[in-house]
């Protein structure tokens, strides 16, 4: 699927110079001087090289549609983690470095999506949100309830969230796997 330069967006993958690229951030340029052009950093879906490229509006690049397929987190081994297809149950390993910081939230049995290129698995996609335990937490400041102010906190995973001054250690609350912020106190 073709796709104009300036029409490429975060999360879209990319195939060029030989590679397959995911588009992390993108700018839009317009100099005083000469075409307007997208600033695009890339990421390497195999090995994780980043690289910065620009494309013109009249530029095309070749849009890869991944194949996306249920599948079931199973245990970490070293710095790779296994899963298993929810389809055919057959187990694959994708390095850490593919899934980045979510990655603390995977949890033993936890549904995730595949995104895979000719079979092979390229990266993994966790739900938008995970039920974490907070472990320690700081103490209320006196006086410090009366704005809306957060305060840090450390998770059972070993993430460190901003939670609001009424959540204390022991609290079960959600988080929002994308960027470890808080949402909400969890329903038990």
């Amino acid at each position: 699927m073709k796709l104009n330069g300036n029409a490429i967006r975060p999360g879209n993958v990319i195939q060029h110079n030989g590679r397959l690229w995911a588009a992390v951030k993108i700018s839009h340029v317009k100099p005083g001087k000469g075409g307007a052009f997208a600033q695009v950093e890339l990421r390497d879906i195999r090995d994780g090289t980043k690289l910065n490229e620009r494309f013109r509006a009249s530029e095309t690049v070749e849009r890869v549609i991944l194949d996306e397929v249920s599948c079931t987190y199973l245990y970490a081994e070293g710095e790779a983690f296994i899963f298993m297809n929810n389809e055919n149950f057959e187990q694959f390993t994708i390095r850490a470095d593919m899934i980045g910081e979510p990655a603390a939230f995977l949890q033993d049995g936890i549904n995730v999506t595949m995104q895979a290129f000719e079979g092979e698995p390229i990266s993994v996609s966790l739900p938008d949100q995970a039920v974490v335990t907070v472990v320690e937490a700081d103490a209320v400041v006196k006086g410090q309830t009366a704005s809306s102010s957060f305060k840090p906190a450390l998770a059972d995973n070993g993430v460190k969230i901003m939670v609001p001054p009424h959540i204390e250690a022991g609290t079960r609350i959600v988080v929002r796997t994308e960027d470890a912020t808080y949402v909400e106190r969890a329903k038990d």
